[in-house]
């Protein structure tokens, strides 16, 4: 899948249409919970079950009526998205505690499938067709969407942020952009005082993003509290607010893809830490660290870089690999404040590029081991089927091209 967005240019009016068009996609959501929850205790609810309750809130509601009826669909099927993920984690068994589906109260986008809307032949404006009234929006942006046909979109977002309104093109095409082979592998580790070292001792450095916008946030924060309550300035104070958010996360996300992209452009091989960074949040002395270095957000654009590009991109075990040696594998417990790895075998290093290495053959012995199993191999990695073939070196391996996730572009 491949998601292009495009800014909304409207009238407000048109503001208002959308923003109707986004409570009425919450109150279907709720609606639908609230019904999962009354009427589960006596009978099984599926999504088709669901479904069907969203036709009964169209006769029921002339508000839910006017609104597309595939996008009533759509919100049914978030509220079984919810649904879902708590039975999933209530099987599986997830460690800690599994949150119940909650009501939402600040959803910021509508989901039309394949009618509701219609595509100007310019493909530069969109005409929404239901009874809200959206009409006819003007799209700014770079993106090439007139390379694609009408019927590879899937699924059309209306989406409200701090800055404005976006619209989200779904497209059912393959991503693929296969890059000639370099031979080269690295080992990546990441950390607080630069954002990652290798396993060639390069280091990027950690932008801090948030820790270098705090203050100006934090002014933000306090002109909303000096105004009053209700009136047009605290809402002007609290947009203003959320902007200096908004151009964090961009900051952030930008900051992520570029150096993911450039990792997985000169290296066949990306091996990297399997974190469960949720269970780091919870060093409240390091978590404001944690978020603002967007660990797990760099994770996922190495995994859809290394889809696209056709390259290897393996998670690997995170015990050890900064207090066993890379040269010797003798272990050597060090604290968070010793920065310098050394051994009796004589070994100096930095204490991150010992652990870029340690990952890096990790990775590489995670693949020999796949290699030397008949048959097929589950191995934890991004870019590569479960199989491999014998008798082919680790670079020259068949690649397969997974299908990417909807929320992740170009």
């Amino acid at each position: 899948m491949l998601v292009l967005e495009y800014k909304v240019k409207a009238k407000s009016n048109q503001y208002k249409a959308i923003k109707e068009a986004i409570r009425t996609v919450q109150f279907i959501r709720n609606k639908c919970l609230r019904y999962w929850m009354d009427a589960s205790k006596n009978t099984k609810i599926d999504r088709f079950a669901l479904n069907k309750y969203s036709t009964e809130l169209r006769n029921e509601f002339k508000f839910v009526k006017d609104l597309n009826s595939m996008a009533v669909q759509a919100s049914a099927e978030r509220s079984w998205l919810a649904i879902k993920r708590f039975y999933d984690n209530c099987k599986a068994k997830k460690p800690g505690h599994i949150e119940f589906p909650r009501f939402q109260k600040d959803n910021r986008s509508v989901e039309y499938k394949t009618s509701g809307w219609v595509l100007h032949p310019t493909k530069r404006r969109i005409t929404f067709s239901d009874k809200k009234g959206i009409g006819e929006l003007k799209l700014l942006g770079k993106w090439d969407i007139h390379t694609f046909p009408v019927k590879s979109i899937k699924r059309v977002r209306l989406v409200r942020r701090a800055d404005g309104y976006y619209c989200q093109f779904s497209l059912n095409v393959d991503c693929v952009d296969t890059q000639p082979k370099t031979g080269k592998k690295v080992g990546l580790d990441v950390g607080l005082n630069s954002f990652y070292t290798d396993s060639d001792g390069h280091q990027e450095d950690n932008p801090r993003f948030s820790r270098k916008a705090e203050p100006k946030i934090k002014h933000c924060q306090r002109r909303i509290y000096s105004k009053e309550k209700g009136s047009s300035n605290r809402r002007k104070a609290r947009a203003r607010y959320s902007r200096k958010h908004l151009r964090v996360s961009r900051q952030r996300e930008e900051y992520a893809k570029r150096l993911a992209r450039n990792v997985c452009l000169s290296n066949d091989i990306i091996a990297y830490e399997d974190l469960r960074i949720a269970n780091m949040l919870k060093n409240h002395c390091l978590a404001k660290s944690i978020t603002d270095a967007s660990w797990y957000q760099f994770r996922q654009w190495i995994e859809h870089f290394a889809r696209k590009f056709g390259r290897l991109a393996v998670a690997v075990p995170p015990q050890y690999t900064s207090q066993q040696c890379s040269k010797c594998k003798r272990v050597v417990k060090k604290s968070l404040s010793t920065r310098t790895h050394v051994c009796i075998c004589g070994c100096v290093l930095d204490r991150d590029e010992n652990a870029a290495i340690n990952i890096l053959l990790k990775a590489i012995e995670i693949l020999l081991k796949a290699k030397n199993t008949e048959g097929h191999s589950e191995i934890n990695a991004s870019g590569v089927g479960t199989s491999t073939l014998l008798g082919a070196s680790l670079v020259e391996q068949v690649l397969t091209v997974n299908e990417e996730s909807s929320c992740l572009d170009c």
